[in-house]
């Protein structure tokens, strides 16, 4: 099978991968036809390898002063090779062709000493991308260090001038990174593209009486650098977010409804996402076991996943294994439509892969029609959470358990902010409680949705 690349992706291609890479995208290519074609000689009866680059510069400043100037540089190759059933698997960060050779040996050396395995090998070669489709997910960005320091000093400053009483910093930073790849294997699969995520963030200090201090922050994501919200929007926010923050106390502990923002609410997809993975279902380590085609979340939620997106900051033609990537629908109304499953987690499971290998890409939660002044409308009396704490969440039972703080809301106003409580429910429940998902959706990750509205959870306060 031979991989057809459309000439505009292949135009473009050539045009940025001169900005400053240290190896084409042909030469990447080529890399991976020796080392298949070594491991073939070698004995293999499959294998595959994927080559990368990568290249980032990160600048901090704190206080209108530079903090640090980081550089990354970054290469690698990593190989794995199949003697039947047998896997072994190498890599290194030497491009240098003894080293390559030397990688290679290594893994075969390493299958011929393994166990058989017999769900491991290639995905199904019928399931490999034919076409690749030109996704835009590659920006240079020409920024000095010199113009990084200035836009981070110039979002600090705006930040502290939203109040006298923010009077000390966590700094603010500007980062780029520009990355390569080409994967290949023996099944005939060839294909690589290059891609760019840029940012910028902030967090600022404000004094909460004679002895407190809150702290908050907002930061932007994106591939091109054009995409990116203002300096000066990033400085604000940061600086609003931790004013509001003045005041914060305790509350009582009850139970009562509660509002994931949109910065946190992508969490608890997350935590979805975790449950109907292949790894977790097969290992039975999920309390979304035998899940399929039933509700596992309210009616009021409808999850796509579109990995085509143009610029999406999780767009993938392909996955890992080389398995073209296609839109589908995750959760509809509620019911559980599929699994996020690779190659080896489907055979396990006596599946097919649904072309995850690697993880998600782009899931979109259906927005409702409801902004968050209007869910605290909805909602009365509750909890807006705007920060989470730890990490108590079991995914076998089900079980959530963490710190937060936020704002307490009575009629539908907010009263006042909070701080030093926890919030506690079961995953499963809390799922089938959404009463609301908000349309103030933010495009900072590989998760698109807004605020999201639960029926009750146990808030333990004082």
């Amino acid at each position: 099978m031979i991989t057809v690349f459309s000439r505009e992706l292949f135009v473009t291609e050539i045009a940025q991968t001169k900005t400053g890479f240290s190896y084409t995208q042909e030469e990447l290519q080529q890399m991976t036809a020796d080392v298949l074609a070594l491991a073939r000689s070698l004995g293999a009866s499959a294998a595959e390898t994927e080559v990368s680059l990568g290249m980032g510069q990160n600048v901090s400043v704190r206080m209108g002063e530079t903090e640090t100037i980081e550089y990354n540089r970054d290469k690698g190759v990593s190989v794995s090779v199949y003697f039947g059933q047998q896997k072994g698997h190498a890599s290194t960060s030497d491009l240098s062709p003894q080293a390559i050779q030397d990688t290679v040996k290594a893994a075969c050396s390493i299958a011929r000493y393994t166990a058989k395995d017999e769900f491991c090998g290639l995905a199904d070669k019928d399931l490999m991308a034919k076409e690749i489709p030109f996704l835009d997910l590659y920006h240079h960005w020409p920024i000095s260090v010199e113009e990084a320091i200035e836009m981070a000093k110039e979002c600090e400053s705006y930040a502290l001038g939203v109040d006298e009483r923010i009077t000390n910093t966590e700094g603010a930073s500007v980062s780029t990174y520009e990355g390569m790849f080409v994967y290949a294997n023996s099944n005939g699969f060839s294909g690589g593209y290059a891609s760019s995520r840029h940012g910028l963030s902030c967090s600022v200090i404000a004094e909460d009486g004679p002895e407190g201090m809150q702290r908050d922050y907002w930061y932007t994501s994106a591939r091109a650098a054009s995409d990116l919200e203002s300096a000066k929007h990033v400085g604000q926010m940061a600086g609003n977010r931790t004013i509001k923050r003045i005041g914060s106390k305790k509350i009582k502990t009850a139970k009562v409804p509660v509002i994931f923002e949109s910065t946190l609410a992508s969490g608890l997809i997350s935590h979805l996402i975790s449950a109907v993975s292949g790894g977790s279902l097969y290992r039975k380590s999920s309390f979304l076991l035998d899940s399929l085609g039933k509700q596992v979340m309210s009616p009021n939620v409808t999850i796509e996943e579109l990995p085509h997106i143009r610029k999406g900051l999780a767009s993938s033609p392909f996955d890992n294994e080389g398995v073209a990537t296609r839109s589908r629908t995750l959760v509809q109304d509620g019911i559980l439509q599929g699994y996020v499953l690779s190659s080896y987690s489907a055979r396990k499971l006596g599946m097919v892969t649904t072309g995850n290998a690697g993880g998600n890409h782009n899931l979109i939660v259906k927005p409702g029609d409801m902004n968050l002044e209007a869910l605290l409308k909805y909602m009365g009396t509750g909890l807006v959470v705007t920060e989470l704490l730890g990490h108590g969440v079991n995914m076998v039972t089900g079980d959530y358990s963490r710190g937060a703080a936020g704002y307490w809301v009575e009629n539908g106003v907010i009263l006042h902010p909070v701080e030093e409580i926890t919030i506690a429910g079961n995953l499963r429940e809390m799922f089938m409680q959404i009463l609301a998902v908000g349309n103030d959706v933010l495009i900072q990750g590989s998760k698109q949705v807004g605020s999201i509205l639960v029926e009750s959870m146990t808030v333990a306060g004082e």
